[in-house]
């Protein structure tokens, strides 16, 4: 469980307590932190179009320290990304992983703390493999075209070739900080927020 702290501030009305969250949404930055998951992306796609529609030309900051997770979820939130009229900025404050990753690469600029760290790899079956052979051929066919989604969409974002991102999605790719400016996965290091 990931504790959030909050702000109290004194009013005229006494003293009130909010969040931190509250007061980041305000500035327009927005955390994508732990596993990617259906109910997470919702809370992040209801906020993103949320900013876009109060300022659609004002810049939305996401800060991003996440494991990865669902493909099916991340790929939705990338979606939305896309779409909004607002440029989307990401922020890699730890790890992007797998699926963070891909969310990671695709702002509008994107850049990195001095030891954040970038990961990519191809997408992984989720939960156990068991069933009949059609079973397990529908769920291979549906990983394969999963990978080429991904790998497509990572080579639109880095300027690599599909081989390029193929040959280091194969396995567990890391990049720290120098590393992911070099081979296109961020824009720059910064060492102010």
């Amino acid at each position: 469980m990931i504790m959030t702290p909050s702000l109290i501030r004194e009013t005229s009305e006494g003293f009130s307590r909010c969040a931190i969250q509250d007061e980041m949404f305000q500035r327009r930055e927005i955390e994508c932190v732990g596993e990617i998951t259906e109910e997470s992306v919702y809370s992040l796609i209801l906020q993103l179009r949320y900013l876009a529609s109060e300022s659609p030309d004002a810049a939305v900051t996401m800060f991003i320290n996440s494991p990865g997770g669902s493909v099916a979820s991340g790929l939705a939130l990338y979606d939305v990304m896309q779409a909004v009229r607002c440029p989307v900025r990401t922020v890699c404050t730890g790890i992007a992983a797998s699926m963070a990753a891909l969310l990671f690469v695709s702002g509008s600029s994107r850049d990195m703390l001095p030891h954040a760290r970038v990961m990519i790899h191809d997408p992984l079956i989720p939960g156990s493999i068991g069933g009949t052979a059609l079973k397990i051929d529908a769920l291979a066919k549906d990983l394969m075209q999963a990978r080429k989604t991904t790998a497509a969409i990572i080579a639109a974002h880095t300027g690599k070739s599909l081989d390029e991102v193929y040959a280091k999605t194969a396995t567990d790719s890391y990049f720290n900080a120098e590393e992911a400016v070099a081979w296109g996965l961020a824009d720059r290091i910064i060492h102010e927020l």
